[in-house]
Parts: C-alpha cells; sequence; structure tokens
C-alpha cells in the first residue's frame, strides 16, 4: 500500500474504522492501489456520509420538529 493512502487512512477516523471492521479491504488496497476511490464509496454507504444521505436526515429531523409541534397546536 501506498504511503500516502495508509496517511489518508490513519488521519481520517472513519475511514481507520471502517477498514478495522473490514479488513478485507487492507488486501485489496495493498494489491491495488485504484481500489481506494471504491473503499471510499463503501465506507460513505455505511456510515451514511454522503450528501444525498445528509439531505435526507435533515429533511427527517424538520419533519419530526414539525410533527412535535403540531402535537401541541
Amino acid at each position: 500500500m501506498q504511503l500516502e493512502i495508509q496517511f489518508k487512512l490513519k488521519q481520517e477516523k472513519n475511514m481507520y474504522q471502517y477498514l478495522q471492521e473490514n479488513s478485507y479491504w487492507i488486501q485489496k488496497l495493498n494489491r491495488d492501489v485504484r481500489a481506494y476511490p471504491q473503499f471510499l464509496e463503501a465506507m460513505k454507504d455505511l456510515y451514511r456520509l454522503r450528501t444525498t444521505d445528509k439531505i435526507s436526515d435533515a429533511i427527517d429531523q424538520i419533519d419530526f420538529v414539525s410533527s412535535f409541534l403540531s402535537a401541541f397546536k
């Protein structure tokens, strides 16, 4: 594995945690550096770090607050 990728993995808490939970990625990244974008996508899917996930979470929170406030009317 390239040193640059190793530094990136250790700097980001989520990446390092995902790598510990899914150790097969170590083998994939050692064999092919081009698998790094796939690793990022898999991590973002699991931890819901995509922009669309953040938007849907915000909408869900707004819906919850509005339903909570409408219950007190």
